[in-house]
């Protein structure tokens, strides 16, 4: 069973008892969160899709710890000019464990059925009449040649 998430404004496929990091959330270490906002749940095949959330489904997760990730350099330079800019910038993660998916609600499709939805759809052609363009004539160059 996974599901897919928004956590703080990113999507995350998730299964139950998965360690992902995700961006800093102000909850403590050691506290559960929930979130409401579960996109998909696969359960064995079949699959509740939202519209565009899930109605009743959420995801709980116990938060692990608040860390930084590694060190990303930004680094800025024009040539021939002697303009150099070195920063540095180190992301703030929160690494958190699902612990429980929960589903209610929402439509349930099989992959069948979602195959039978998607016919194409037909555009409708409007009917213009262009002007057809003459073929141009290149003419021969006229170049005389002469002799000494």
């Amino acid at each position: 069973m996974y599901a897919i998430v928004e956590i703080t404004g990113q999507q995350f496929k998730i299964e139950k008892n998965q360690k992902i990091f995700v961006h800093r959330i102000s909850e403590k270490e050691g506290s559960k969160v929930t979130f409401e906002n579960v996109l998909l749940i696969d359960n064995k095949g079949k699959i509740n899709l939202g519209d565009p959330i899930i109605k009743g489904a959420s995801v709980t997760a116990k938060v692990l710890s608040h860390i930084k990730d590694d060190k990303v350099i930004v680094f800025k330079k024009k040539r021939r000019k002697g303009f150099q800019v070195k920063n540095g910038h180190r992301q703030h993660l929160t690494q958190i464990e699902i612990e429980k998916i929960t589903a209610k609600g929402g439509t349930s499709t099989t992959k069948k059925e979602t195959q039978t939805k998607d016919k194409p759809v037909k555009k409708e052609t409007k009917n213009k009449t262009t002007a057809k363009k003459k073929p141009t004539i290149k003419k021969a160059s006229s170049k005389s040649k002469t002799t000494k």
